[in-house]
C-alpha cells in the first residue's frame, strides 16, 4: 500500500535527500520516492501493515520529518460524494498543486520585483563611482560616504525583507543539522552584510577621529550591494525556475481539460445542463454531434461516429450504437445519441490514464539515487570548503576582505538545485509526452529500463494478431462465393465457436444474408465440426476428416486447403447434400503495424521474439508474415514467466501481452507492457500500457525512453560539471591566472543553473516517434491477410481460357468493408464486368472484364458511389 505526502520546506535537492532519509528511518515504512518538482512523497508501506498501523506510521512520519526542518502531511484519499463532486482525486491533486505552483510563482514575481526596485538604485549608488557615473551631489564626495552608506543600508533592508525565506529556511536547516540551498545563500549573505555593518562601525570611528584615509578605506569596503544581489539574482533565478517548472505539468493539464465541464441530463422529459460534478452514475444524458462525451457510459438510443483519439490515439472515428460502450473526453463528430451514465470521479477512463501518469511522475528514476547520494552531502561539503577557502587565504596572507569575498563567492555559486531537479523534470515531461502518445508509463523506473532492453518478447494472439479470427480466404464450387458464405453462416451461426463466429461477421460485413430455409437438427461432432439442415438440404462444415468419413470427395480443393494451412489458417470444408461446396479459411491476422513495428525494432538493434501457447506450424507462419526474429512455440502460460527469466540472463527484457494471460511474465520481465483497449488500463502486472494495442508504440516507447534518459544525463552531467568547474574558480584557486568570479556572478550563475537543467527537460514537450525504415516514413500500413474470393472453381478456369481482360482503379475515401461493399456492387453493376475485387488497405480495385469496358465508365461507377477513383 502506498500514501502519498504534501512536503513542504523543500528548496534544493539536499532538502528531499534530508526527508527521504527521514522517513526510511521510520519503522515499517518499505521504500520512498521524494519528488522535489512536485513538492510530494510517495511512502510505501511493508506489506503486513494494518491500517491502525499505517495510522501511527503516518503520524510518526510527520514527527521525523517535523524534527529535521520540514512539513509532512498525508494527503487524504478522496472519495467522490454523490451529488457534490465528479471529480477524479488525481484530478483535484493536480488541480491544488497547479494552484500552488501559480500562488509560488505570483509570490516569486512579487519578491522579484520589489528586489529589483531596491536594488537597482543601491548598485548604482555602490558601484557607480567605479564606472564614473554622476551621482546626486548628497551622496558625492568623502564628506558625504556615511550618507551614501546608510543609504545603502536602508536600500539592502527591503531586499532583506521580502526575501527573508532564504534565511529563515537556510539557518532552520542549519539548526537541524541539515543545511540546504538557503543555508548556502543564507550565509553568504549573512556574512555579507555582517562585514558591511562592521565597517560601517569603523567608519564612524575613523570619521570620529577625523581620520578620512581610513574612513575612506572601510567605505570601500562595504558589501551591501553585493548582498542585495546575491538575493536579487537568485530570486531571479527562482522566479523563472518556478514559471519553467510549472510547464512541466502541461501533460496532465491537457488530459484534465479533455473533460467538459457540464453536461445535458435528460430528466422529466426534458434537458437540463449541469455541472458534471453534479451528474451521477445512472443518469441519462444527451450527446449531439460536435459535442464531448461528458462521461463514461453506454449507448441507449441512436447512433454517432465517436472520435476516440483523445484517449486511444487512433484517428478512424468509430461508428457506436445502441448497447456500445463510450468514453468520457470522446467526440461524437456526427448523429445524436443519448447514454447511460455507468463510471464517474476515480473510476472513468480518463481518471485512470491521469492517475497513471501522476503516479509515474512522482516515482523515482534509479539513476536519481546517485543524484540523491550526492546531494545528501553537497551542502555541507561546500560549507566546510567555503570555511576551508576563508582560512586558507588568511593564512596565504590575502587581507580579510578577499579572503571574505572568495569564501561568499563558494557559496552562492554551488548549486544543489540542478542535481535535485536533473531526473523529475525529466521524467514528468516524459512520461507525459508518453500519455499524449496513447503510452501510459507507470514508473519512472520502466521508462528508463525501456531504453537498455536487449530483447523483446511478444505474446502472439491479440499482440501481434488481432485476436480476432477473420475470413482470409475463399476457394468455391459451382454457385459462386456469395452462395458458399451465405450457406456457412446459415449453419455456423447456431455455433458459439470463434472461427464460426469469424464467418458469421464475414457475411454481415459482405452484406450476405444466411441461405434461406429453417435450420434443423444442428449437432457438433468432436473432433470434425457440425452438421445441420438447412432448408431441407443436409450441410456438413468442418475439417478435413469430417469430408472424408462422410464421403465427400475433394478434389483440386485439397491442394488450396493445404496452402492456408501453411500459411497458418485454419482451412474449413462445406458440403451440400454429400456434394462439397467450397473452403472458407479462417485465421488470426497479424495487425496492419506488426510487422513494421517489428522491423523499427530491429533497427534499433533489438532482438525480437514470439513466445506462443500455438503450435510451430502456426507460430512459423506468423513469423513469415511479422517478420520476427525468432519463436518459441508450445509454451504454456505457466512456463511464458521461466522462458523470459531465461532470457533476462542475457540482458534487459520487454515482454508484450494482453495483460490477463501473459500476467507471470509481464511481471517478470524488466518491463512488462500491456495491449491495452483504451478502457483496459489498470493491468497490475504491466508497467506500460498501449492504448492503441499497437505494437508501432512498443517501439515508441524505446524511443521516448532513450530520449528521457539522454535528457536525465544531461541534466546531471550539467548540474554535476557546472559545480565541478566553477567552485574551484570562486575558491579563487585560478586566480594567478586572472580567473575569478565575484559573489554577483556567482549568484546568478547559481540561479540560472536550475533554470537551464528545467528547460532542457521541456524540449522534450515537442517529441515524437521518428522511425528509420522508409516504410514507415510514408506512413502507410501493411495490410492484413487478404480475403481471397475464387469465386467458382470451374468458372476460374474458364476465365484462364477466355484469357479476360483486368483493369485496376485507384479508390479513394473507402473508410470500412461497408465502403468496399459499396465500390464492389458499383462496378459489378457495370455491364460488360465479370466481377470486381476491392482492396481497403491497398484504396484499389481490380475488375475482370467479359467484354469491352470504358474507363471513363468504370470511374463513374465509383464516383456514383460516393468515392473518388482514376485508373491505375
Amino acid at each position: 500500500m502506498k500514501q502519498t505526502f504534501d512536503i513542504t520546506g523543500m528548496s534544493c535537492a539536499a532538502c528531499s535527500a534530508r526527508v527521504d532519509k527521514t522517513t526510511r528511518e521510520v519503522d515499517g515504512v518499505s521504500d520512498v520516492a521524494v519528488n522535489l518538482l512536485k513538492n510530494s512523497m510517495e511512502v510505501e508501506y511493508e506489506p503486513d501493515a494494518t491500517p491502525q498501523r499505517i495510522e501511527q506510521i503516518n503520524e510518526m512520519i510527520s514527527r521525523e520529518v517535523e524534527k529535521s526542518g520540514y512539513g509532512a502531511e498525508p494527503r487524504a484519499a478522496f472519495t467522490p460524494q454523490a451529488g457534490k463532486s465528479g471529480k477524479s482525486s488525481a484530478q483535484i491533486a493536480h488541480e491544488k498543486q497547479v494552484k500552488l505552483s501559480e500562488a509560488q510563482e505570483r509570490h516569486m514575481r512579487m519578491r522579484l520585483i520589489v528586489s529589483i526596485v531596491f536594488c537597482v538604485p543601491l548598485f548604482y549608488l555602490s558601484m557607480g563611482p567605479m564606472f564614473g557615473w554622476p551621482l546626486p551631489a548628497a551622496f558625492a564626495g568623502e564628506g558625504h560616504m556615511m550618507v551614501a552608506a546608510l543609504t545603502e543600508l536602508l536600500l539592502v533592508i527591503p531586499i532583506v525583507f521580502v526575501d527573508f525565506k532564504f534565511f529563515s529556511g537556510g539557518f532552520r536547516s542549519l539548526f537541524y543539522l541539515s543545511p540546504n540551498m538557503d543555508a548556502l545563500i543564507a550565509i553568504g549573505a549573512t556574512a555579507s552584510l555582517g562585514y558591511s555593518i562592521a565597517q560601517m562601525y569603523a567608519m564612524l570611528a575613523a570619521l570620529g577621529a577625523a581620520d578620512f584615509s581610513t574612513a575612506k578605506a572601510a567605505f570601500g569596503g562595504l558589501y551591501f550591494d553585493s548582498a542585495g544581489m546575491i538575493l536579487t539574482l537568485i530570486t531571479l533565478g527562482k522566479y523563472f525556475e518556478a514559471r519553467a517548472k510549472g510547464r512541466t505539468t502541461d501533460a496532465i493539464s491537457k488530459l484534465i481539460d479533455l473533460a467538459p465541464k457540464q453536461a445535458t441530463v435528460l430528466k422529466d422529459g426534458g434537458e437540463v445542463v449541469l455541472p458534471i460534478e453534479q451528474v451521477l452514475p445512472g443518469d441519462v444524458l444527451a450527446v449531439r454531434a460536435g459535442e464531448t462525451v461528458p462521461l463514461d457510459g453506454v449507448v441507449l438510443e441512436g447512433a454517432a461516429s465517436v472520435d476516440e483519439s483523445t484517449i486511444t490515439g487512433e484517428s478512424v472515428p468509430a461508428d457506436k450504437r445502441e448497447g456500445d460502450d463510450v468514453t468520457g473526453a470522446t467526440i461524437s463528430r456526427s448523429g445524436y445519441f443519448t447514454m447511460r451514465v455507468t463510471k464517474t470521479g476515480d473510476d472513468t477512463v480518463l481518471a485512470g490514464i491521469i492517475a497513471l501518469v501522476d503516479e509515474a511522475t512522482s516515482s523515482k528514476a534509479p539513476i536519481q539515487n546517485t543524484a540523491d547520494k550526492i546531494a545528501g552531502v553537497f551542502v555541507p561539503a561546500v560549507i566546510g570548503f567555503a570555511a576551508v577557502v576563508f582560512v586558507g587565504w588568511l593564512i596565504v596572507g590575502a587581507n580579510l576582505q578577499a579572503a571574505l569575498n572568495y569564501a561568499i563567492s563558494v557559496l552562492v555559486i554551488s548549486c544543489p538545485c540542478a542535481l535535485g531537479l536533473a531526473t523529475p523534470t525529466a521524467i514528468m515531461v516524459g512520461t507525459g509526452r508518453g500519455a499524449s502518445n496513447g503510452i501510459l508509463i507507470k514508473s519512472a523506473e520502466s521508462l528508463e529500463i525501456a531504453g537498455e532492453a536487449r530483447t523483446v518478447v511478444f505474446d502472439k494472439t491479440g499482440t501481434i494478431t488481432t485476436g480476432k479470427p477473420g475470413v482470409v480466404g475463399i476457394v468455391a464450387a459451382d454457385g459462386g462465393a456469395p452462395r458458399l458464405v451465405a450457406l456457412a453462416s446459415a449453419v455456423e451461426s447456431a455455433s458459439e465457436h470463434p472461427l464460426a463466429q469469424a464467418i458469421v461477421s464475414y457475411a454481415e460485413s459482405q452484406g450476405i444474408k444466411p441461405a434461406p430455409g429453417k435450420l434443423e437438427g444442428f449437432a457438433q461432432i468432436p473432433g470434425e465440426g457440425v452438421a445441420a439442415s438447412v432448408g431441407g438440404r443436409s450441410v456438413l462444415a468442418g475439417n478435413l476428416r469430417m469430408m472424408r468419413a462422410h464421403g465427400v470427395l475433394i478434389g483440386q480443393a485439397e491442394e488450396r486447403a493445404q496452402s492456408f494451412a501453411d500459411d497458418g489458417a485454419t482451412p474449413l470444408f462445406f458440403s451440400e447434400d454429400g456434394v462439397l461446396a467450397g473452403v472458407i479459411a479462417v485465421a488470426d491476422g497479424i495487425k496492419p503495424t506488426s510487422a513494421r513495428a517489428i522491423a523499427e525494432l530491429q533497427a534499433l538493434g533489438i532482438d525480437t521474439i514470439m513466445l506462443t501457447g500455438d503450435n510451430s506450424r502456426t507460430a512459423a507462419a506468423v513469423q513469415r508474415q511479422a517478420g520476427i526474429g525468432d519463436v518459441i512455440a508450445d509454451v504454456l502460460p505457466a512456463d511464458k514467466e521461466r522462458q523470459v527469466a531465461k532470457l533476462a540472463e542475457r540482458g534487459r527484457v520487454i515482454m508484450v501481452g494482453d495483460g490477463v494471460n501473459d500476467a507471470p511474465a509481464l511481471a517478470r520481465a524488466d518491463v512488462g507492457i500491456a495491449i491495452g483497449s483504451g478502457t483496459d488500463i489498470a493491468i497490475d502486472s504491466a508497467d506500460m500500457v498501449l492504448m492503441r494495442s499497437d505494437l508501432m508504440d512498443v517501439a515508441a516507447a524505446v524511443q521516448l525512453s532513450k530520449r528521457t534518459l539522454r535528457t536525465i544525463k544531461q541534466n546531471l552531467f550539467w548540474a554535476l560539471i557546472y559545480n565541478v568547474i566553477c567552485i574551484p574558480i570562486a575558491a579563487g584557486l585560478f586566480s594567478w591566472a586572472g580567473l575569478t568570479i565575484n559573489p554577483m556572478i556567482g549568484a546568478a550563475a547559481m540561479g540560472f543553473s536550475s533554470v537551464f537543467v528545467v528547460s532542457n527537460a521541456l524540449r522534450m514537450r515537442t517529441w515524437k516517434p521518428a522511425f528509420d525504415t522508409p516504410a514507415l516514413q510514408g506512413g502507410t500500413q501493411v495490410p492484413t491477410a487478404p480475403v481471397i474470393e475464387v469465386e467458382d472453381i470451374e468458372r476460374y478456369e474458364r476465365r484462364e481460357e477466355t484469357n479476360m481482360e483486368e483493369k485496376t482503379l485507384n479508390v479513394e475515401g473507402m473508410m470500412c468493408q461497408h465502403c468496399v461493399k459499396h465500390v464492389k456492387d458499383a462496378l459489378e453493376g457495370v455491364d460488360g464486368v465479370d466481377s470486381a475485387d476491392v482492396d481497403l488497405d491497398g484504396k484499389k480495385a481490380t475488375v475482370s472484364l467479359a467484354a469491352d469496358v470504358t474507363d471513363d465508365a468504370l470511374v463513374a461507377a465509383v464516383v456514383g458511389a460516393g468515392y473518388e477513383a482514376n485508373i491505375a
